[in-house]
């Protein structure tokens, strides 16, 4: 079927949501050109381009892209792709050209903004109107094109706001991977892990700030977590602080997690609010302090500090955990396949301790091999086998529906409530992007 814009706004209600937006391969291909090919996706870390001549691959709804950096230090976003013929111009997922990027089909050299620099045997073209500086050769770039604070996104196509005001208050999730650092400046750890979810991507951003699926999903690592932890503490012996990353999800239960508020914010982006002891009273901690003290003075480390948030979205593209130093990229292929990259950050001048202990949540809560992961991918994999079938045509968004707090244009769910007000927030902004072409709003 042809969707019109009346019958895609029909799948949304204030609190449901039609198997359709998840399972519709045409629903999917409008997806990619009104969302993710018509608003700001997010590219890559400054971080990943270092040097001069290195480049990073990364994916813009359907658009194969390349970051660069250039010998002056900028970094440049075009598209992977050589003018001439076609062919994509890096195959390797990062690398560094050297001073020009060559296309291995037929030796044309571009220079690491994308302008043409040479092509053999250049007499061929002679009275064809080719020509170095005609832009219809050099290798194109995204319509927009920006970054903020080194954190860089693209927009292919379409009237879209200016990046900053875009991100609007959700851009305290890079704020805080930032000035969380004592030194000022953070960096991507190494590479990332790379897993391809077989389910819609709509359905992992609904988890990230689901607080009533933690103490049911994760209850089974919670309590052999919980277990280590005691029988460490029968043995005299210190129970290290990362058992706990995990043991919370049995300690607070099922319905244990209503005291953790979410907000939703213009444009789909939504916020948890924090959950987690991660300011103990430790030498690692303390030590930690005294260094954001001595970096911002105390007045201004307390501010920053005090800002406890646990997953910031970024729609529709990023989840951002900025006190366990991590970032998520999504990447949809396919209406029940979704890539997401996870990416770990060291913030400069912190101590050691405090990397390990983000890297200890990193690989305990959110690698390709942990319990933790596996018990979501298996839940997404079951919604998305169960949204396909005939069993029903709504999935349910009810609890606390009616009861959200709304002022100045922002969402609040309800207090003391594992609200699924991120869930009807995200498909309400999904709608007005999806139903009116261009809309994007």
């Amino acid at each position: 079927m042809t969707w019109s814009d009346r019958e895609i706004a029909a799948l949304v209600q204030p609190d449901r949501a039609h198997r359709k937006a998840y399972t519709d391969p045409e629903i999917f291909d409008l997806e990619m050109e009104r969302i993710f090919e018509r608003t700001w996706i997010y590219v890559g870390h400054e971080s990943q381009v270092p040097d001069p001549g290195d480049y990073y691959l990364a994916q813009v709804g359907r658009q194969p892209l390349i970051m660069t950096r250039d010998s002056d230090g900028k970094v440049h976003v075009l598209y992977n792709r050589c003018p001439h013929r076609g062919a994509q111009l890096c195959t390797a997922r990062k690398g560094n050209a050297g001073n020009t990027i060559r296309c291995s089909y037929h030796a044309w050299m571009f220079h690491l903004d994308g302008r043409l620099e040479s092509v053999p045997a250049a007499d061929g073209y002679d009275g064809t109107g080719f020509g170095l500086d005609n832009p219809d050769f050099h290798v194109r770039k995204p319509l927009h094109v920006d970054n903020y604070r080194g954190f860089w996104f693209a927009a292919i196509g379409g009237d879209v706001p200016d990046l900053e005001t875009h991100l609007g208050a959700a851009k305290t999730a890079i704020d805080q991977l930032i000035d969380r650092a004592p030194g000022g400046k953070t960096e991507v750890v190494g590479g990332c892990f790379h897993m391809i979810q077989k389910s819609n991507w709509k359905i992992f951003l609904e988890n990230q700030l689901d607080a009533s699926h933690p103490g049911a999903t994760h209850e089974s690592a919670g309590v052999a977590a919980r277990s280590v932890e005691n029988e460490r503490r029968q043995d005299g012996r210190e129970v290290p602080i990362e058992y706990s990353f995990l043991s919370d999800f049995a300690r607070l239960g099922v319905d244990g997690w209503d005291k953790f508020g979410t907000v939703g914010y213009s444009r789909g982006h939504c916020t948890l609010e924090g959950y987690m002891g991660l300011r103990p009273d430790d030498p690692d901690t303390n030590e930690y302090v005294a260094r954001m003290y001595d970096a911002y003075g105390e007045e201004r480390a307390e501010e920053i500090l005090g800002i406890n948030l646990h997953h910031v979205l970024i729609y529709p593209c990023l989840s951002i955990q900025p006190m366990l130093q991590q970032l998520r990229a999504v990447r949809p292929l396919g209406p029940d396949r979704t890539l997401t990259e996870i990416w770990h950050f060291r913030l400069k001048d912190a101590p050691e301790a405090i990397y390990r202990r983000s890297l200890a949540y990193y690989y305990l809560v959110n690698s390709p091999s942990t319990l933790v992961n596996a018990d979501d991918l298996f839940n997404w994999w079951k919604c998305q086998h169960g949204l396909a079938s005939e069993g029903g045509d709504w999935v349910s968004f009810h609890r606390n529906a009616g009861q959200d707090l709304v002022e100045g244009g922002v969402r609040r769910s309800a207090p003391k409530s594992m609200s699924e007000m991120p869930m009807r927030h995200m498909m309400h902004a999904w709608r007005d992007y999806m139903a009116a072409e261009g809309a994007g709003q």
